[in-house]
């Protein structure tokens, strides 16, 4: 049996490597071979006036898995959401290449969907229209609605679309209502909710908490983090909260710049392997904040930073339930 968590393998990064580190658990992680998302030597840059330029993301490597929720934490301009737009296919690279699924990612399509910070749901129609609209039009287009075939799919659609909102938390009362008639929270559910009707190998989040208040924050976490484990999509979630990060993810990538020159982007600093149950204050006290103080530290771009003391007399991740109760923020 593991006592505790093992000390990380905590090789520092040499000549901006990055760190890679994993956290030993009661029951190893099943194996996995099937890769969602490849990212390969990927950059971006952009001019910045007479023959200036300026890079946001340099050579950037990553394999992430099937099933995996990462979640991609740095400071302010790091190229979080940079790296997740080109995940979605909605901006290139300016060199290397992202696949998901096995194919060169080109433009935005079906196999990811995208959950902005913002709320992005239509205003002129109902919770059920905004969450029908994407299967419908993805599946038939204008002139095809008058074929009969598409009044059973669209019954379909809306059924598949209340059962969601139950799974969110939602009543279904609710799917008649607009947007302007839910509460920031319920908006956000019907975004997350609207995003899963389109069964997509890849969810994209950005910063898709970070409007809520505190305790409407924690409540999303949960739910999500159950939503997950239920269904297992690969998602990758951007924020610059180092808690949530430890709290939502399997696995914490960190981005950070080498310099503040223009020349240099951001890198990889920090790629780590968390429990699979989850980890929260509650349930892992001082470690936890040990970890979220050592995880800031290669977001500043400190990444000499000393190991945080990660063992402990028993192990913390034998509770069932390691995320925020109710109320709970982080």
């Amino acid at each position: 049996m593991v006592s505790g968590l093992s000390t990380l393998e905590m090789t520092p990064p040499v000549n901006g490597a990055r760190e890679t580190k994993s956290l030993d658990t009661m029951t190893a992680a099943p194996a996995r071979t099937a890769t969602a998302i490849h990212i390969d030597d990927v950059s971006v840059s952009f001019p910045t006036g007479r023959k200036g330029c300026r890079t946001v993301l340099e050579n950037i490597s990553l394999d992430i898995e099937e099933g995996e929720f990462v979640v991609l934490l740095g400071e302010t301009g790091c190229g979080k959401s940079t790296l997740l737009r080109l995940i979605l296919g909605q901006d290139r690279p300016t060199s290397g290449r992202i696949s998901v699924a096995g194919s060169l990612v080109q433009r935005v399509d079906a196999r990811s969907s995208y959950v902005p910070q913002k709320y992005s749901l239509f205003p002129d129609r109902t919770v059920l229209e905004n969450l029908a609209m994407g299967p419908e039009t993805s599946k038939y287009h204008i002139l095809g609605r008058l074929l009969p075939s598409f009044r059973a799919f669209r019954r379909q659609v809306r059924e598949e679309a209340l059962r969601q909102l139950s799974h969110m938390g939602l009543q279904a009362s609710d799917a008649a209502k607009y947007p302007h008639q839910l509460s920031g929270g319920m908006q956000q559910r019907v975004a997350i909710a609207q995003a899963l009707m389109m069964k997509s190998r890849v969810l994209l989040m950005d910063e898709a908490f970070s409007a809520l208040d505190p305790a409407t924050r924690s409540n999303l976490q949960r739910l999500l983090r159950t939503v997950w484990a239920e269904t297992k999509p690969t998602v990758v979630f951007v924020t610059h909260n180092t808690a949530e990060a430890l709290i939502l993810g399997t696995r914490v990538i960190v981005l950070a710049r080498q310099s503040r020159e223009d020349h240099c982007g951001s890198r990889v600093a920090l790629d780590m392997k968390l429990p699979a149950s989850g980890m929260s204050l509650r349930n892992n006290g001082q470690q936890f904040l040990d970890l979220v103080e050592h995880v800031e530290r290669f977001s500043r771009g400190d990444h000499h930073a000393p190991s945080a003391d990660l063992n402990a007399a028993n192990d913390p991740y034998e509770s069932p339930n390691a995320f925020p109760s109710d109320g709970e923020t982080l």
